[in-house]
């Protein structure tokens, strides 16, 4: 028998609270004829706030499994934050690279595509942070089609012993 190290799927969820509170800071703004902080990274409204909880923290990072239910295309960033953006304005050092690109361009039901050194190497830098951190939010952005109800996400990792 092996030592395989069991797998651990975490899907990302919507925090729709965040997104809110993001939503309504660029609302805020625009009333009040304001301008954004310097280096401030306001949310657009192609976009929103999403979260892995990590119950595990010794984590590899396997793979990514991106459904997209129709023809578009999904960008997802890493933020650096420990996040109170009631507290605190999401600020654009605190976005990460690599960024994660998927797209289905085809009607059928095919998995998404991806540029995958760059999912991997994003997958990688989760499982890095996830070292440190319970919780990491992400910044979704959907384009060409591409929605919140139409994006199933997750990411798998190897938990080391």
């Amino acid at each position: 028998m092996g030592s395989e190290s069991p797998d651990t799927e975490l899907h990302f969820r919507l925090d729709s609270q965040l997104t809110e509170v993001m939503r309504l800071r660029v609302q805020s703004l625009q009333q009040r004829s304001q301008k954004r902080q310097e280096g401030e990274r306001l949310l657009r409204p192609n976009e929103a706030v999403y979260r892995l909880d990590f119950s595990k923290q010794s984590l590899r990072f396997s793979h990514w499994m991106v459904r997209l239910a129709q023809p578009g295309r999904l960008t997802i960033t890493a933020t650096s934050q420990l996040w109170t953006p009631d507290l605190t304005n999401l600020m654009t050092r605190q976005l990460l690279e690599p960024v994660g690109v998927f797209w289905r361009t085809a009607a059928e039901d095919a998995p998404a595509q991806c540029y995958e050194a760059d999912a991997a190497e994003f997958g990688e830098r989760i499982a890095e942070l996830a070292k440190v951190r319970k919780v990491m939010y992400f910044l979704f952005a959907f384009a060409e089609g591409c929605s919140h109800e139409s994006v199933d996400c997750s990411i798998t990792f190897m938990v080391d012993a």
